[in-house]
């Protein structure tokens, strides 16, 4: 239940960062609520295929459709409201790589994968869905620019794997962890801490 509930928040994350950039873009009511859709599963659906799960989850469980679909509306009704939120579409899209980190990992541990590969899987689980929202919104996708994005992930996602080794609470793990990821992202943007580029001018 607790795994369930973790995921449909980053789900709910997701999708209003999705609706929030889609807006930005001036989409019509049909482009803002895709962009949602595949901000929110994109990952996930990327996830399950890689660890043969078929169908992927959001297609056997009609409750993350309905959650994208009323994100969707939420936030499109709310809008003026949440973009009074200082960065809010950095917020949302933060709290979504933290939840979806710590869910695309427990997907590997249940697969039975090695700690790296579930690191790796978690990662790409919380970037992805905003990889295809941003090249569908013909941005440069935030994990290729300087800015901290997938590092927290691994962190966190490493994290994870040594609190096991201390704590038995699995849901506190699950919580510590997406905090990590979360925080470390906070952190990083505030001080203003990146990857050094390899461009040479």
């Amino acid at each position: 239940m607790f795994f369930q509930v973790v995921d449909i928040l980053g789900t709910v994350a997701f999708a209003i960062s999705g609706v929030l950039v889609a807006l930005e873009k001036r989409m019509d009511a049909f482009g803002v609520l895709i962009i949602a859709f595949v901000t929110a599963v994109g990952g996930g659906t990327l996830r399950d295929m890689m660890v043969g799960i078929h169908p992927v989850s959001w297609m056997t469980n009609i409750t993350y459709v309905y959650v994208i679909i009323s994100s969707t509306v939420l936030a499109v009704v709310f809008k003026k409201q949440i973009y009074y939120l200082r960065k809010s579409l950095f917020l949302f899209d933060t709290i979504g790589i933290g939840l979806y980190t710590v869910v695309g990992i427990e997907t590997g541990i249940v697969a039975e994968l090695h700690p790296i590969i579930c690191v790796a899987l978690g990662t790409m689980t919380a970037c992805f869905g905003g990889v295809i929202r941003d090249i569908l919104c013909n941005e440069i996708p935030i994990i290729f620019r300087k800015e901290i994005y997938a590092t927290p992930c691994i962190l966190g996602g490493f994290s994870y794997f040594l609190l096991r080794e201390f704590v038995a609470d699995t849901n506190f793990i699950f919580v510590i962890a997406g905090l990590i990821v979360i925080i470390m992202r906070l952190i990083a943007v505030r001080l203003k801490i990146s990857l050094p580029s390899l461009y040479k001018s």
